[in-house]
């Protein structure tokens, strides 16, 4: 199943519930809602900085991750950034494909 890091981060209305409902409610909120999607949550972190959540999942597919996504965004309480992951095999089969780029000026 492809991976995906997805980082959260909290509009101030979103902050406000955290701060009243605290941070293992959100995690357990986040893996119900992988897994309503058909996902795994394999790890979930908050964080310091310009993201608030990281939160690292198996998905089915990009249709899982876009509606994961819109459901999140929809509720006005945060805006999520997603990025597959790929693994190092599966790097090693990217570079072994050939494509007819050439760099500009080339």
């Amino acid at each position: 199943m492809p991976k995906y890091l997805v980082s959260v981060s909290y509009t101030a209305e979103g902050a406000k519930g955290v701060r009243k409902d605290g941070g293992t409610k959100r995690r357990h909120v986040a893996s119900k809602a992988v897994e309503g999607v058909g996902g795994k949550v394999e790890a979930f972190y908050f964080a310091l900085g310009q993201h608030d959540v990281i939160l690292i999942a198996d998905l089915p597919d990009n249709i899982a991750v876009a509606a994961l996504s819109l459901a999140v965004s929809s509720t006005g309480g945060a805006r999520c950034t997603t990025t597959a992951l790929m693994t190092a095999e599966d790097m090693d089969h990217a570079s072994q494909k050939k494509t007819p780029y050439k760099a500009p000026g080339a």
